[in-house]
């Protein structure tokens, strides 16, 4: 396997692309190239998870497909320490919308430039996101053929196609998550949106602009989406939204809702927890399900 990390800006750590390619020798050869997959790690725009990273591209790399970890700007600098969360902060414009989104799109163009050394389908590059990340990737979705990315990069808008997208747990309803807020949740929100959007009380129309289940198209790809009822910090009417929004714009999607599991189980097996709250058994079918739902989409070219 190839291993490298790639810096997306020169005079910045945080930023970067881990790539998981599958060595294309011997018989491995004869396969072709892979559908990959870019994932988005959550951390509330404040930092990225290490458990929503690696443990994940390598399942997707057992599964046959390259993985790529996106680890895009935050307001800790990639670093998710959240017993350092104030009141205090000052907005930091760097990692604001729509930079996230846009570092998205700069490493959809690096794997189609880098396709033939890093063995991807180009035709076949798929999105997955957790939380945040999921809100990053779900922006992606609806935004990806717009200005905001085409007049920014000066490309035409095929060159930023996504296959797919995978969400988990996401937040895709910033308008819906104001009006909901609660005790446990208010504070760690409005440092995100401090974080994301550069103010704890973001208008009402830049509140619409960030929340994907209210901008759906019909130029969405299918979605495999993912969540538990149980939820308390990411309220499963996130995915709710977001598949309804799918569903009115007669765009395929899969959705799974598991009863029990709090936020941000990641695999939700061993290989991406530190605690045994973060095992769950029932939901880590969730990899199963998006592996059966993938293949009908992007099974490998094998010999009959």
């Amino acid at each position: 396997m190839l291993t490298k990390q790639i810096k997306l800006y020169e005079d910045r750590e945080d930023v970067s692309l881990t790539i998981y390619v599958i060595g294309e020798k011997g018989e491995l050869c004869n396969v072709g190239k892979r559908p990959a997959v870019i994932i988005c790690p959550g951390g509330a725009y404040i930092g990225c998870s290490d458990r929503e990273a690696e443990p994940v591209a390598l399942k997707y790399n057992a599964m046959g497909y390259q993985a790529f970890v996106l680890r895009y700007s935050t307001y800790r600098e990639g670093k998710l320490d959240f017993s350092k969360i104030s009141s205090d902060w000052q907005p930091k414009e760097h990692c604001q919308h729509p930079n996230p989104v846009r570092e998205i799109g700069e490493v959809m163009l690096m794997i189609r430039e880098h396709a033939d050394e890093w063995f991807v389908d180009t035709n076949k590059i798929i999105i997955c996101g957790f939380s945040a990340g999921a809100h990053n990737t779900a922006m992606y979705t609806t935004y990806w053929h717009t200005p905001m990315l085409t007049d920014y990069f000066g490309v035409d808008k095929e060159m930023l196609r996504p296959a797919a997208a995978i969400l988990g747990y996401t937040l895709s309803d910033y308008i819906y998550m104001k009006e909901n807020l609660n005790q446990e949740t208010e504070e760690l929100f409005n440092i995100s949106n401090l974080s994301f959007l550069g103010d704890t009380n973001p208008s009402e129309k830049v509140l619409h602009e960030v929340s994907p289940a209210r901008l759906v198209t019909e130029h969405n790809p299918p979605t495999f989406l993912w969540a538990t009822a149980a939820d308390r910090l990411v309220p499963v009417q996130h995915s709710l939204c977001m598949a309804r929004a799918l569903a009115d714009h007669k765009v395929p999607f899969e959705m799974h809702i598991f009863e029990e599991g709090p936020h941000g189980l990641s695999l939700a097996t061993q290989a991406s927890s530190v605690s045994q709250l973060q095992v769950n058994e029932e939901v880590a079918k969730w990899m199963e399900l998006v592996e059966k739902w993938l293949e009908k989409r992007f099974k490998l070219p094998l010999k009959k």
